[in-house]
């Protein structure tokens, strides 16, 4: 199989993570006689330096062309710390999903049996939670027309809905719910008690219900959602949620997996679907080598289920599993005992490659190079 796919590796640690992303990539085209590629393209802070846009046109070119792209993180202190600056990092991401008219966002929330006594939760917790989030991505509060008063004192974020906006995301989370291995089941998070946008989406949702009778739907509001995803997040299997919403509670649930570090997604639309980590730019750990790269290891693995690679995915997924379940984890998930952003890279590509022997010895592992003796 032959791919193109559009790199943006963004800003603080996407770089890094993206780059064993790749890697891995890479390694599944060896083994399987894949040929994926690379188109690399500026967004975020990086772009705003270079170009003096966010969003610079010929990214917007490159993904369009492209059968799938990959991102690492967008994101800058200089620009966090300036609540007055007009052009800023996050709007190069707002205008791609705009651009290439991503309107879902699918994030697969799963607990590693090997991280679970890194979380707050009592492992009890933690067993069999497999749920996944899609959120609507470009529609809501984040879109909306947003006013300042001259005087300063008084600001507007309008947040706003249509039928369509909801049924088309609704339709997929339906479709996902109905999947063999899933629990058929949907849980709508809303705020239908105070919000017309809510009521209508809830209004939407149970019309659309209708037609898939095999999944059994229920209405959370998003408070209640909330406190239910500490409280007993087993009971989720597909949630669907509106873009605020969405941001918050599956920032929420990735304390879940023991690190936001170890979340991918997908966002879906009517082009080229963008694959990325769900965590942020993590500017204080930029150039260090310390970044968990599994998000976005993971996030490529979704990109080659997209592309129809069920067992080349599946194998990144198992090289992840193997590599946790053997303690070889970043700083962010064990602090003392850790490993590099490189060496997690290249383990998980040997595993790929299938050159990890049966049985190993962590002494002859360094912590910047993954040869094993």
């Amino acid at each position: 199989m032959k791919k193109r796919i559009a790199v943006i590796n963004g800003d603080g640690i996407g770089p890094e993570v993206t780059k064993q992303a790749v890697r891995v990539l890479d390694a599944v085209a060896h083994q399987f006689n894949h040929q994926f590629d690379y188109q690399y393209c500026l967004m975020g802070a990086v772009a705003i330096d270079e170009t003096g846009s966010p969003l610079p046109q010929e990214t917007i070119d490159i993904c369009l062309d492209a059968d799938a792209i990959l991102f690492g993180a967008i994101g800058h202190p200089k620009y966090d710390n300036d609540p007055g600056s007009k052009v800023r990092p996050e709007q190069g991401l707002l205008g791609l999903r705009k651009a290439l008219q991503l309107y879902a966002n699918i994030r697969p929330i799963f607990s590693n049996p090997s991280l679970q006594h890194l979380t707050p939760f009592k492992s009890k917790q933690l067993e069999n939670v497999d749920f996944v989030i899609f959120r609507e991505l470009t529609g809501g509060i984040y879109f909306g027309k947003k006013e300042l008063s001259e005087d300063k004192t008084r600001a507007v974020d309008e947040c706003v809905y249509t039928t369509a906006e909801i049924e088309r995301i609704a339709h997929l989370a339906f479709q996902f719910a109905q999947k063999p291995e899933r629990k058929k089941k949907l849980t709508l998070v809303d705020k239908a008690n105070v919000l017309e946008t809510s009521r209508l989406w809830r209004k939407v949702v149970a019309e659309i219900a209708k037609q898939y009778p095999d999944v059994k739907v229920e209405y959370l509001f998003v408070d209640n959602a909330a406190m239910q995803i500490i409280l007993n997040p087993k009971q989720f299997d597909v949630i669907l949620t509106e873009n605020m919403f969405g941001d918050i509670i599956s920032d929420e649930a990735s304390v879940l997996a023991g690190s936001l570090g170890m979340l991918p997604s997908a966002s879906v639309g009517n082009g080229p679907v963008l694959f990325e980590p769900i965590h942020g730019s993590y500017p204080q750990a930029a150039g260090k080598d310390i970044a968990n790269p599994i998000g976005s290891i993971l996030s490529a693995a979704m990109m080659l289920e997209h592309f129809g690679l069920a067992q080349e995915a599946e194998l990144i997924k198992d090289a992840v599993n193997w590599t946790l379940t053997n303690g070889f984890v970043t700083k962010d998930i064990d602090p003392v005992n850790f490993y590099f952003t490189s060496t997690i890279g290249e383990l998980i590509s040997d595993y790929v490659m299938n050159k990890i022997p049966g049985k190993i010895n962590k002494d002859n592992i360094e912590l910047r190079k993954s040869t094993i003796i």
